[in-house]
């Protein structure tokens, strides 16, 4: 397994941005030799950036961590302080295209929660979640 690591990527608030996280994530997984967690940890990246971008006004950041012995936290910062909406129950998104990315981030990870964040005068919300390799 690899050593413990961390990136940052600082995104601006613009839909293009959910992309470039979706493969500069695939990039980092690959060179750390953990291509099995690739396609899953897309998913729940895709969707809390894509939630940082879509309902706020200021810029975003992805954050990956690894943590030996095998967990992957991803997570989303975002200049909003106001709480994530708790997920709905998937029989409300049969036809819908919007407004399940929670829902996917709690089914699809281990783990997920969200905090407020304060630092240097700044207000905001870091939403995470994490998958765990077995």
């Amino acid at each position: 397994m690899p050593e413990a690591w961390e990136y940052t990527l600082t995104i601006p608030n613009d839909l293009r941005a959910v992309t470039v996280s979706r493969r500069t994530l695939r990039l980092i997984l690959t060179a750390h030799g953990l291509i099995r967690l690739v396609d899953v940890a897309e998913l729940l990246a895709t969707e809390l950036v894509s939630n940082a971008v879509r309902h706020t006004k200021g810029p975003a950041a992805l954050r990956v961590r690894w943590a030996p012995p095998g967990t992957l936290r991803l997570g989303a910062w975002d200049a909003d302080p106001e709480p994530p909406e708790p997920p709905r129950p998937w029989d409300r998104f049969a036809e819908r295209e919007e407004g399940r990315g929670l829902a996917l981030v709690q089914a699809c990870s281990d783990l997920w929660g969200w905090q407020p964040l304060s630092r240097f005068g700044n207000r905001g919300k870091y939403v995470w979640c994490e998958l765990t390799a077995a």
